[in-house]
């Protein structure tokens, strides 16, 4: 019934997937339990999967938290933790209901008014739920199972702007968590979702731990399907390891002493696919897209002039070669502000990005911008394979570029706390750093994080008030052809102001041992996985 809005909202179709290690017993059945062991990309530094846009932090989301709304691999929306949902008023009135029975962890009921103060949090961090509250005059809940919206002009997007399965995520907790201030970390971590977090045996940058919620009720119909459906719970617990070291974590994988590595990088990937006992797959085909992260705030890239005069020097190849090797099949050139293969993405403006690099036309330009060589802090996190290797490119970059620049190696907690501090690099701030997404939150101005121009949205404070003209005219486009006009032209605007670098388009895929079964596609879930 929402397909038709939830595809015309993320202009897509049919994307889904047709310390060391601690060693543990394959599977463990300890007095009856299982356990599951899985390798996250990085390590779990903030448990907030509102307050920090992280991917680490969105999957551990996910385990703990639920959501009203679910997304399958085609981007259909169906409700989660709603029974269902009445529309009235030609579109400007929709009373959400909450199926019964839903509890938090520590045994108190989900009521509706959890769920009024959760959407407000996420609203205030997310572009897609800040614009859902731009369009609403009442949130409410007029009952213990009611939510309503009283909405100014109808917005049809509803479902998927509390449902999708970007970052931040849209996640369920109780008001007294939700009443957080949304730019600070809740300070326990309670959901109502299909695991519980098992903080005591939390381990800082090695090891965290979920236990299966037992009072978790799935819903009752349906298939599961990404974030959709009944979520089955099949293990006891989830022990995630954190091991940033990619050949001791397949390693782990291949000796049978973890179950699953969501990250398979790609210098590993011969040796893992000769194991008949590991399953590579690619869960996700729009990828991981890249991009180069400047700050307007802070000299030299607080100068449009010289974030324009970099372009030249931008070879997206090399950035992705840095990554997957030289096999053109695991990645995509040129990448511009929307993710490859789909609606909204154009060729619109890209055409500079093919070819060689010339570098002594680049430090012309940049000097002519008014570029005085100031330092150039770039933080790139150590701890994490891809992205320290896009930063060692980013640094060649910049100095072939004549740029005077200040490699600052980091371990990704660090970094994501750095990066969020506005002071001058030498009082702690910083001018630029790498960082990936996946290609479903680069989908359309909606859901994309890094491309808002209202300078509060994301580190690097990029402001831009056309963008953001131009995104409130998306919302309100008649059709797709309009929504891509407009996208086209959010891209030529992107190019000439520059919030970003964008440095190509990758496949990512995972590794896990044909123990298991019952993987599901998309990013990294927790149900649906059994033993073999």
């Amino acid at each position: 019934m929402l397909r038709r809005n939830f595809l015309q909202g993320l202009g897509t179709a049919s994307l889904g997937a047709s310390l060391g290690t601690v060693a543990a017993p394959a599977l463990v059945r300890a007095a009856g339990a299982t356990t599951l062991r899985f390798i996250p990309q990085l390590d779990l530094a903030y448990l907030d999967p509102v307050y920090s846009t992280a991917y680490v932090s969105r999957n551990h989301g996910y385990l703990v938290f639920d959501t009203l709304y679910g997304v399958d691999t085609d981007f259909n929306v169906h409700p989660q933790m709603v029974a269902g949902h009445v529309v009235e008023e030609e579109g400007r009135l929709w009373t959400l209901t909450l199926r019964e029975g839903l509890l938090w962890h520590d045994g108190e009921k989900v009521l509706a008014r959890d769920c009024v103060a959760s959407i407000r949090r996420y609203a205030r961090r997310d572009p897609f739920g800040e614009a859902l509250m731009a369009a609403t005059d009442e949130l409410s809940a007029p009952d213990d199972r009611s939510i309503r919206f009283r909405l100014k002009r109808p917005f049809p997007l509803l479902p998927m702007a509390l449902g999708k399965p970007g970052s931040p995520m849209p996640a369920m907790m109780p008001a007294r968590l939700a009443e957080t201030d949304p730019f600070k970390q809740i300070p326990e971590v309670i959901g109502s979702g299909p695991f519980r977090y098992v903080a005591e045996e939390r381990v800082p940058g090695a090891r965290n731990v979920y236990a299966r919620f037992e009072r978790y009720q799935p819903r009752g119909e349906g298939v599961a399907n990404w974030t959709s459906g009944p979520k089955q719970v099949h293990f006891d617990r989830v022990v995630w390891t954190t091991q940033p070291d990619a050949a001791t974590a397949a390693n782990a994988l291949l000796a049978n002493e973890q179950d699953w590595m969501e990250y398979a990088y790609h210098d590993m990937l011969p040796l893992l696919k000769r194991n008949r006992q590991v399953r590579v797959s690619v869960p996700d085909p729009t990828g991981m897209v890249t991009m180069l992260r400047v700050n307007h705030l802070q000299p030299p890239f607080d100068n449009p002039a010289i974030r324009r005069a970099l372009f030249g020097a931008v070879d997206q190849r090399a950035f992705m070669e840095a990554i997957t090797g030289a096999d053109p099949g695991m990645y995509r050139t040129p990448l511009g502000y929307f993710a490859p293969g789909t609606p909204m993405a154009s060729s619109e403006g890209l055409g500079f990005l093919e070819g060689e690099r010339n570098y002594e036309n680049v430090k012309r330009d940049l000097a002519a911008a008014g570029y005085k060589g100031e330092k150039v802090v770039l933080l790139v996190p150590a701890d994490s394979v891809g992205l320290k290797a896009q930063g060692e490119v980013a640094a060649d970059m910049l100095r072939r570029a004549g740029m005077n620049v200040d490699y600052l190696a980091t371990d990704w907690g660090t970094l994501l706390a750095r990066r969020n501090r506005k002071d001058p690099p030498e009082q702690g701030g910083w001018n630029a750093f790498v960082s990936s997404w996946a290609g479903t939150d680069w989908l359309n101005p909606a859901v994309h994080l890094a491309l808002r121009g209202n300078g509060t949205a994301y580190p690097g404070w990029s402001v831009s008030p056309r963008t953001e003209a131009l995104r409130q005219s998306w919302f309100a486009a008649p059709d797709l052809a309009a929504q891509q006009a407009i996208c086209r032209e959010i891209q030529k605007i992107s190019l000439e102001e520059v919030p970003y670098y964008p440095l190509g388009n990758y496949i990512q895929p995972t590794a896990y041992r044909t123990s298991l079964t019952g993987m599901l596609g998309g990013f990294a879930t927790f149900w649906n996985i059994r033993p073999a």
